[in-house]
């Protein structure tokens, strides 16, 4: 039974209109984004479905296509549908980033980042380029792999900030283990970077190791001065 099959009034669709979309559960949230089910499967049912063999949403919209595309009632469209759907919200999630000073803000920093990075199943080091007034003029992915001192290259962030004008700047890595707390190596390049961005009088305001539910902030326990 697709969403437009449902009596009037009674569907996810409707209950979204009526009530907004934080009154759905989560597989209503699902359905409305798959649209219809499949072989027998109401969309609501399906989404069940897909939320029960993954364990969540998150873990759902971390699967491959081909581990999602296999089941039944999914196909390449749905997938999709999905996956347009995250991006979307990430897209957002920028923009608002953008449009205000990033330390009058600093939840809507963590959020962001957590959305960029906290799914990634390798390491990844990123910097977020920031204009004189602490607005974000971008957010750029650097390194990938293992993250350590010797995988980090100071050169290249000093040439990035160069290139884009930057006047501050804040670093971020994730840790795939869920595990946000930093390490010495992690500790070790942050004071590389901060020596490097001093020589072209360039603020590093802060690094931010992501975990799976938190976000260490080395400017909060007061690691940069």
């Amino acid at each position: 039974m697709g969403i437009k099959d449902w009596p009037e009034g009674e569907g996810p669709r409707d209950k979204l209109i009526k009530f907004g979309v934080s009154q759905l559960s989560d597989a209503e949230i699902l359905a409305v984004l798959l649209r219809n089910g499949s072989h027998g499967l109401s969309a609501v049912e399906l989404a069940m479905n897909l939320i029960n063999e993954f364990g969540g949403l998150r873990e759902l919209l971390a699967a491959s296509q081909s581990q999602v595309c296999h089941l039944v009632g999914m196909g390449p469209v749905k997938y999709a549908q999905l996956h347009a759907a995250v991006e979307l919200s990430g897209r957002v999630a920028q923009q608002n980033l953008k449009r205000g000073k990033i330390l009058s803000d600093p939840d809507l920093t963590r959020d962001y980042l957590m959305r960029q990075l906290r799914d990634r199943a390798y390491e990844v080091f990123a910097i977020l380029l920031l204009d004189s007034q602490h607005r974000v003029i971008q957010f750029v992915e650097l390194f990938r792999g293992t993250i350590n001192s010797a995988s980090v290259y100071p050169r290249d962030v000093v040439s990035l900030v160069l290139d884009k004008k930057a006047s501050a700047v804040i670093v971020c890595h994730n840790h795939p283990s869920g595990v946000a707390e930093p390490s010495q190596a992690d500790r070790r390049i942050t004071e590389r970077l901060k020596n490097a961005l001093a020589t072209i009088d360039v603020s590093l305001l802060d690094h931010m190791v992501v975990g799976d539910c938190e976000i260490v902030s080395f400017a909060e326990r007061g690691w940069i001065d």
